[in-house]
């Protein structure tokens, strides 16, 4: 929002945030203020969409890219009784949700560098309303890049057995798993500061979003190495639109495989609940 938008509307210039009182109209003013302010914000992102198609495609195709390397050439699905292909897609999608978190480091440390964050605390607008259009940019964007991701799956061999319900929450488990994420992405950038400690960030993502069974059943693996790749978070997403897909698991009869629907939901609130707050403070002590 520009400051001249901000001064047009009433009881928002001179660094205003409020009319009257706590309650009444002031509170519904105070809120509709702040959606307003969340919009302006998702939509200054998603602008950036049409000025920087490039980079938007990129973030679409290389998950694609994976896919096609796994499922044609490195011969993922290790250990699995059934089609590797449907074995692989599902853990791909899990994949992709935990890779998005790079491009949301990369563009809050961005905002930060060039001093963008800044000038919007500056202006009277809600304090949250960045963080706001940020995520949901992210999430948009993450939809997209599933809806994608998809369509190659059925492109490839992959199908659904269970049904549009069971479908439906598959995929509502993975958005879940990348709205968890991109909260930690954005803590980690602002505590970063500079796009250039995103590449740090991202010798970690890697060994993490291996270290799990997206592409081999723990099974196949080492007693103690199984163990640890079905803790993994993505792990229990991967698993359990597996089965809400209808598709090979390569389950090892271990608690966390048993239950990987409701891991798949206690992991991502986990993360938020810690991760959000710490974003939320990170974001108000900015410049101070």
């Amino acid at each position: 929002m520009s400051a001249a938008t901000a001064a047009a509307v009433p009881g928002r210039s001179g660094g205003e945030r409020g009319g009257p009182g706590p309650g009444g109209a002031g509170a519904s003013s105070r809120i509709g203020w702040a959606l307003t302010d969340s919009w302006t914000m998702t939509r200054r992102e998603l602008a950036h969409w049409a000025r920087q198609p490039v980079e938007v495609l990129v973030g679409l195709v290389f998950p694609v890219m994976l896919l096609l390397m796994f499922t044609y050439l490195a011969g993922g699905g290790r250990g699995v009784d059934g089609d590797p292909t449907e074995f692989l897609v599902p853990g791909m999608l899990a994949l992709t949700m935990v890779f998005g978190l790079e491009g949301t480091m990369l563009a809050v440390t961005q905002d930060l560098g060039k001093g963008v964050i800044d000038r919007f605390r500056s202006m009277p607008m809600a304090p949250g309303a960045v963080l706001v259009g940020r995520s949901t940019a992210d999430m948009l964007q993450s939809t997209a890049a599933l809806a994608v991701m998809t369509g190659v799956g059925y492109a490839v061999g992959w199908r659904l057995h269970n049904g549009a319900a069971a479908a439906l929450g598959a995929m509502g488990l993975l958005l879940l798993l990348r709205f968890a994420m991109l909260w930690v992405g954005i803590l980690l950038a602002m505590v970063a500061g500079r796009p250039e400690m995103v590449s740090a960030v991202q010798i970690l993502i890697w060994p993490v979003g291996f270290l799990s069974n997206v592409f081999a059943a723990p099974g196949s693996m080492p007693g103690w190495l199984g163990a640890v790749v079905e803790w993994n978070p993505m792990s229990a997403t991967a698993t359990a639109v597996r089965e809400l897909f209808g598709n090979p698991g390569g389950a090892t009869g271990s608690w966390a495989a048993e239950h990987a629907q409701l891991l798949a939901v206690l992991w991502p609130v986990a993360i938020v609940a810690v991760f959000f707050p710490l974003a939320v403070v990170k974001f108000a002590r900015l410049s101070r």
